[in-house]
């Protein structure tokens, strides 16, 4: 009993730092406090691309090209105008998105 006993202990022991490491690997603080903004009415299609979520790169060139011809975006809401930009795509990059 002893024996089961102290090999529990060990086990333990040498388990707990692992499960310390893993809870604080994904605490990151260098990325504390970054935000990813992106002016719709300034960037390229391929910024677009890599800054925006469910954006790829032919619908960023399909904002660029929308922006050429309509002017500037004057509220974000505007971006679901451009064809295969939904409004559930402006809703989950509307804290990236600058105007």
């Amino acid at each position: 009993m002893k024996i089961k006993a102290l090999f529990l202990i060990v086990i333990f022991a040498l388990s707990a730092p692992f499960a310390y490491a893993a809870e604080k690997a994904v605490e990151d603080p260098k990325y504390d406090g970054i935000e990813i903004v992106v002016n719709i009415n300034q960037a390229s299609a391929q910024e677009i691309a890599d800054l925006l979520k469910g954006i790829g790169l032919k619908k960023a060139q399909a904002i660029v090209e929308y922006r050429n011809q309509q002017g500037p975006f004057e509220q974000i809401e505007d971006l679901a105008k451009v064809n295969g930009i939904g409004e559930a795509t402006v809703a989950k990059n509307v804290a990236r998105i600058q105007l």
